[in-house]
């Protein structure tokens, strides 16, 4: 069952679901969501002559590779077409794994109609996940889209879980 907007302001009352700095609440939340803002950290993949990367081989670890990606920060960043880039979200968004809740990160409309996915396949928040949440964005269309450090990026749907798991999230990507 997806929360509405009363229910998400209630959990973030509750501390059930925690975002900081909080959004503007009287603007990001809409029936079903609550909209996040983009930081100013970029992470790009250089194409590298004879690399190949098998992520099914036996030890494959994607913090080896993660270790390759040409990160910069800069309030704007231009996303050309056909190309891929990782941002992260302003906020950190704590779902406590009691509060019996999850969320999945989606586009907004106003970039899907530019050809701007904000996930390629990974829209899932876990329930115990602590961190800003990663973007991995590619733009589809035909014209560069510029970025900027601040403006609405993605919205948070969120779900009631039908119990609470043993154990919260707690993959390479949680909070430090």
């Amino acid at each position: 069952m997806i929360l509405t907007d009363r229910e998400i302001r209630i959990a973030l009352q509750q501390k059930q679901i925690v975002i900081d700095p909080e959004p503007d609440l009287t603007i990001a939340i809409s029936s079903t969501s609550i909209d996040l803002t983009l930081d100013d950290n970029f992470a790009t993949w250089p194409q590298i002559n004879g690399l190949s990367i098998r992520p099914g081989a036996p030890g494959y670890s994607y913090a080896a590779v993660a270790g390759l990606q040409v990160k910069q920060q800069s309030p704007t960043f231009a996303l050309q077409p056909g190309r891929f880039v990782l941002a992260w979200t302003k906020q950190r968004v704590n779902i406590p794994y009691t509060s019996r809740l999850a969320a999945r990160v989606e586009g907004k409309s106003s970039l899907a109609r530019l050809g701007v996915s904000v996930h390629v396949t990974a829209p899932i928040v876990h329930a115990g996940f602590n961190n800003r949440i990663q973007l991995e964005m590619f733009n589809f269309g035909q014209n560069e889209v510029v970025l900027d450090a601040g403006m609405w990026i993605c919205q948070l749907v969120f779900e009631h879980t039908a119990g609470t798991p043993d154990k919260g999230y707690s993959g390479m990507f949680q909070g430090n």
